[in-house]
């Protein structure tokens, strides 16, 4: 059953809404999580345990999570929007309080079944919170300084948070993620320069705390950003990560040395194999064109969820899917600029390729948000 609207445009609802799914994304997700599938069975020496298959197994959950969020009205989730943030907020307190230490972080919440990661959620939570602020807020008060620090206040809040965990990836992105719906929202370009000026100061302020009583980064943390700089000056203790990670892209050549014939994930010389630097076996067994691959599906998952906002005329929906997107976007860039030396290594894992439990559930969760807002668009 469908109903017109006043202005004689057609909606879906019912069953019927599933044929106004965006499928040429769903069938993309689908090939992006093969490739990941693949890349955890060969980092696993052939073996569907202990990666693949509970992979796969939240993988069929996600899903049915993104079918059963894209059947929901899009004015729902706008209604929700409020209520998500200050929960994830309420999770990462709790982190604070009470969460599970591992690697030296403490960024988790055991449920038992899972381990829950709130700073994924809130990747997510923020860009619905900021798309449903600037709906309601009208237009031309979006770069009125007043209503301008209301959302910096809201991407401060987690960032802060996450900070404290530590983890400086999820923070950048949850900075840059705040900053993209900004911009699509219409804040005039001046405050973003302004902010720029002041992130060189601070970067400044780090370096000139180093070593003293108020030194601002963790010292792992100045390592890592040694270690970008210059991979050399510390090949075996640093730098060995990273280095490890040049010789497995370089020796993948054009085509790669075959499924699960890399030397480098084979024998344990590659780190994180199975989450941040899985990049690096990929492209050492299937070579630049399979990287190459794996990227043009990233960007056609972009291209296709620009295409969708730039076409829907309910603010909350465009901002919302433009903020997901962006944020998607910045997931795979960041950790493909990590494990190529072009950035510091910051823990940010290859988005539905690296293993992982929350991300991989928060991401279908997002995108069955974009594809909600996709399905009630009017047509």
């Amino acid at each position: 059953m469908s109903y017109l609207t006043n202005n004689a445009t057609y909606v879906p609802t019912g069953p019927r809404k599933l044929m106004y799914l965006n499928w040429p994304v769903i069938f993309l997700l689908l090939a992006v999580c093969s490739f990941g599938f693949l890349m955890l069975y060969s980092v696993a020496g052939g073996s569907a345990t202990p990666w693949m298959e509970p992979q796969i197994k939240r993988f069929a959950l996600g899903m049915v999570l993104m079918v059963g969020v894209a059947m929901v009205p899009i004015w729902f989730w706008r209604n929700m929007a409020g209520l998500a943030y200050g929960l994830s907020i309420a999770l990462l307190v709790g982190v604070e309080l009470f969460g599970s230490v591992g690697m030296g972080a403490q960024r988790w919440i055991d449920l038992g079944f899972m381990r829950l990661q709130p700073s994924e959620l809130t990747k997510i939570t923020l860009v619905m919170f900021l798309a449903a602020y600037y709906d309601w807020l009208p237009i031309n008060k979006t770069s009125h300084p007043l209503w301008v620090l209301i959302p910096v206040g809201l991407i401060l809040a987690p960032t802060v948070l996450v900070l404290g965990q530590p983890d400086l990836g999820t923070a950048l992105l949850l900075l840059l993620g705040g900053a993209t719906v900004m911009f699509v929202a219409g804040v005039h370009w001046a405050y973003f320069v302004t902010v720029f000026a002041a992130g060189v100061g601070a970067v400044l302020a780090v370096f000139q705390s180093r070593g003293t009583s108020w030194q601002l980064l963790k010292d792992y943390q100045f390592r890592r950003i040694d270690t970008f700089i210059d991979p050399s000056n510390d090949p075996l203790g640093a730098g060995y990560h990273i280095t490890q990670a040049k010789i497995a892209l370089g020796s993948g050549g054009l085509t790669g040395r075959g499924f699960m014939q890399g030397t480098q994930s084979s024998l344990d010389f590659l780190p994180e194999k199975h989450t941040d630097f899985i990049f690096t076996t990929l492209a050492e067994e299937f070579g630049f064109l399979g990287a190459i691959g794996l990227l043009t599906l990233y960007v056609l998952i972009i291209l296709f969820c620009v295409a969708s906002a730039m076409t829907n005329k309910d603010r909350f929906a465009a901002l919302l899917t433009l903020g997901i997107a962006m944020t998607f976007f910045l997931f795979f860039a960041v950790n493909m600029a990590m494990v190529t030396g072009m950035a510091p290594v910051v823990g940010v894992p290859l988005p539905l390729v690296s293993y992982g439990g929350s991300a991989m559930l928060v991401l279908l969760v997002a995108f069955g948000l974009i594809q909600s807002a996709h399905v009630h668009k009017p047509r």
